[in-house]
């Protein structure tokens, strides 16, 4: 997959680098991958959730961060659309969230 927003990452461990090594991980995979459906995604990550037929929630750091990815599996593409403690995930709608 390609992975849009790459930096959003690096800038997200700046500021929490206990997420790091997970979302280090969770890059790795994706980059890797060539998911064509939200369920290979989640046979790659048991702890993610799909929200709809392109947007997968994903646990980071056992829960204490998580990440929205917008996919488009006929590109390849997947889009960060936010990364943010539990407690911020629990303010936005992961449906139409575009923190970036």
């Amino acid at each position: 997959m390609r992975i849009i927003a790459r930096n959003t990452i690096i800038q997200f461990t700046e500021r929490h680098p206990d997420a790091r090594p997970a979302l280090e991980h969770w890059y790795r995979v994706a980059k890797a991958a060539n998911w064509k459906t939200p369920q290979q995604v989640q046979s790659s990550f048991s702890k993610c959730r799909p929200l709809n037929a392109e947007r997968v929630r994903f646990e980071i750091h056992g829960g204490n961060y998580r990440m929205i990815v917008a996919f488009d599996y006929q590109r390849g593409v997947a889009f960060i659309k936010f990364i943010g403690t539990h407690a911020e995930y629990d303010r936005i709608d992961a449906l139409t969230v575009s923190q970036f």
